[in-house]
C-alpha cells in the first residue's frame, strides 16, 4: 500500500481561500508540544515510543518519531500498513489481537516490520503461539497490564495469569514484554493527581514484569505510557519505554486537566459564519458535529467546553464563547453560561477556528490538515491524512 504523500500549497493561498469546514494545524505549535515532552523525558532517561493514531498522517509522524523507522505506536492496522508502506520498521499495534489478524501481522513482519501486538488472556497467547508454530515465525507479543482499573489487561498482582500466559507464549511466539495505559488519568486534574497516576502505572508494570522475570519469563520491554502520565512522571525506574499520542496536537480535555494551556492546542476546525439567531445570543457557523466530532470530553470538567472553543481566524480564542450545541452541518456559537463576556460582531463570512475538545475525534472528520505558522494567515502545505481500519 502506498503512503499518501503531503503536497505544498499554493503560493498565495491562505486560510480565506479554504472550503470549510476544514482541518488547520499549527506546525509551531505542533513541534514544541514535541520538544516539550521529549525534554522532560530526556531528564528521566526514558526514550519515547509516540503513538500516532492521533496524527495518523505520515508528516506528523515524521515530526514525533526519533528516527524515520520508528519506534512507533498504533492503534489500527491501517496505520500499521500506512506507517510501514512509509518505511516505519518499528511498531506496536496497542489493541488486544484477535485471530483473524494474525495473517496480516505476519505479513508485515515478513515484509521486514517489526510489528509486535498485544494480549492479556491464555486463549490469545495459545493461538498466537500455535500461528507462530505454524508459520514458522516467532509473533513477538506483549501482556497488557491492567494498571488502574481502567479498561483492559492483567491485573499486575494477578502472577498466575501473568506466568500462564508467557509460558503459553513460549510455546512458539514471543514474550516481548508488559505494557500498560493509565487512561483513567485522564479523568484526573492537577500535577499532585497526575504524578500519582504516573506512579501507579508505573508500579503497575514494573510490579508484572517483576512476577514474570521470577518465573524464568523474559520481560525485555516495560511500556507506559498516557499523554497526561508521560508530562507527569517524576519516576521511570526498570520502565524502557513511554507512549504518548494526543501530546502532539494537544486539545480541551488535556488543557482541562492541566497537562497544557489553550495556547498549546495546536488544531483547530476552521468554519465560516452562516447566519444568526440574534434574539437567543446565537451565531451559526458551517461546522457542525460531522466537522467537530460529538465528543463532549470536557462536559464533567471544571470548565465545559461544550463542543468546542471558538478564536478569531488567527487562532485567538474568543472570551467565553464555544459551541452550544451541534447539528450535523451547523454549530451554535453562543457565550458560555453565567458569563458576562458579550458577543463578537461577526457577519456573515467571517471565519472562526474552533479547538477541539478531543484532537483524535475531530482529526478523524477530516482527510487533510492545512499547515499553518503561528498566526498566519499563510497555508504553507497540506498534509493528507487517512482513517479506516
Amino acid at each position: 500500500m502506498q503512503a499518501l504523500a503531503p503536497h505544498a500549497a499554493p503560493d498565495t493561498m491562505t486560510l480565506s481561500d479554504l472550503p470549510t469546514p476544514c482541518l488547520v494545524l499549527d506546525v509551531d505549535t505542533l513541534d514544541r508540544n514535541v520538544a516539550r515532552l521529549r525534554a522532560h523525558l530526556a531528564t528521566l532517561g526514558v526514550p519515547l515510543r509516540p503513538h500516532l493514531k492521533t496524527g495518523k498522517s505520515i508528516e506528523v509522524a515524521r515530526r514525533v518519531m526519533t528516527t524515520p523507522t520508528g519506534p512507533a505506536c498504533v492503534s489500527t492496522l491501517q496505520e500499521a500498513r500506512q506507517f510501514a508502506a512509509a518505511g516505519v520498521t518499528d511498531i506496536t499495534y496497542a489493541v488486544g489481537i484477535t485471530q483473524s489478524k494474525l495473517p496480516e501481522i505476519l505479513a508485515l513482519r515478513a515484509q521486514g516490520v517489526d510489528l509486535a501486538i498485544l494480549l492479556d488472556t491464555v486463549e490469545q497467547a495459545e493461538f498466537v503461539a500455535a500461528a507462530s508454530r505454524e508459520a514458522n515465525v516467532a509473533m513477538p507479543a506483549l501482556i497488557e497490564i491492567d494498571s488502574d482499573g481502567h479498561r483492559a489487561g492483567v491485573r499486575p498482582d494477578d502472577a498466575a495469569t501473568l506466568v500462564a500466559i508467557g509460558r503459553a507464549l513460549a510455546e512458539g511466539a514471543e514474550l516481548r514484554g508488559v505494557l500498560t495505559h493509565a487512561g483513567d488519568s485522564y479523568s484526573a486534574s492537577g500535577e499532585g493527581e497526575l504524578a500519582r497516576f504516573a506512579e501507579m502505572e508505573r508500579r503497575g508494570v514494573v510490579d508484572a514484569a517483576t512476577i514474570l522475570r521470577a518465573a524464568g519469563l523474559p520481560c525485555p520491554v516495560v511500556s507506559v505510557g498516557s499523554t497526561p502520565t508521560a508530562h507527569f512522571a517524576r519516576d521511570l525506574t526498570s520502565v524502557t519505554e513511554v507512549r504518548a499520542g494526543v501530546f502532539t496536537f494537544q486539545d480541551l480535555v488535556m488543557a482541562g486537566i492541566g497537562v497544557c494551556g489553550i495556547a498549546d492546542i495546536a488544531l483547530s476546525v476552521l468554519a465560516t459564519v452562516i447566519g444568526y439567531q440574534r434574539h437567543k445570543g446565537w451565531i451559526l457557523v458551517d461546522a457542525g458535529w460531522m466537522a467537530l466530532s460529538r465528543d463532549r470530553g470536557t462536559a464533567k470538567q471544571a470548565v465545559d467546553q461544550g463542543y468546542g472553543l471558538a478564536c478569531d481566524s488567527t487562532g485567538m480564542p474568543y472570551a467565553d464563547l464555544i459551541v452550544v450545541d451541534a447539528n450535523q452541518e451547523h454549530g451554535i456559537l453562543a457565550i458560555r453560561p453565567e458569563s458576562g463576556a458579550t458577543l463578537p460582531d461577526l457577519k456573515i463570512g467571517d471565519r472562526v477556528r474552533i479547538l477541539p475538545n478531543h484532537a483524535c475525534a475531530t482529526a478523524a472528520q477530516h482527510g487533510a490538515y492545512h499547515i499553518v505558522h503561528g498566526r498566519s494567515d499563510d497555508v504553507a502545505a497540506v498534509w493528507p491524512r487517512f482513517g479506516g481500519w
